[in-house]
């Protein structure tokens, strides 16, 4: 028996509206208030390390964990020398986006090789 859609095209409109409304607000109103406020020297300070620390919780999480939250170093190899690549790009460039990109092209190329 075929599944019975009970979701017309307005409930449709409304749920891609609402989902933009909860996409948008967050990123919306940090810049709205702090436009128009001085920030404090500590703050910035402080702020510069979340994206490193963010960026190596995900990474290292990715690399060193399985999907069933095991560590697991040997299916990982790849990974695990695609990172180490990244980092020395990283470190001697300073530039994200050519990380980004020396990564993703190391981790296809890694898994193809290994």
């Amino acid at each position: 028996m075929a599944a019975v859609n009970h979701w017309n095209t307005a409930q449709h409109l409304l749920l891609v509206i609402l989902g933009f409304f909860v996409a948008f607000a967050p990123r919306y109103l940090p810049i709205k208030i702090f436009t128009q406020r001085k920030i404090p020297e500590w703050f910035n300070e402080w702020m510069k390390f979340i994206p490193v620390s963010l960026f190596t919780a995900l990474v290292v999480k990715d690399v060193f964990v399985s999907p069933t939250y095991q560590f697991d170093v040997v299916h990982h190899i790849p990974e695990i020398i695609a990172s180490i690549i990244v980092g020395l790009i990283a470190y001697f460039t300073r530039s994200m986006a050519l990380s980004v990109v020396v990564g993703l092209i190391s981790v296809f190329l890694l898994a193809v090789v290994l």
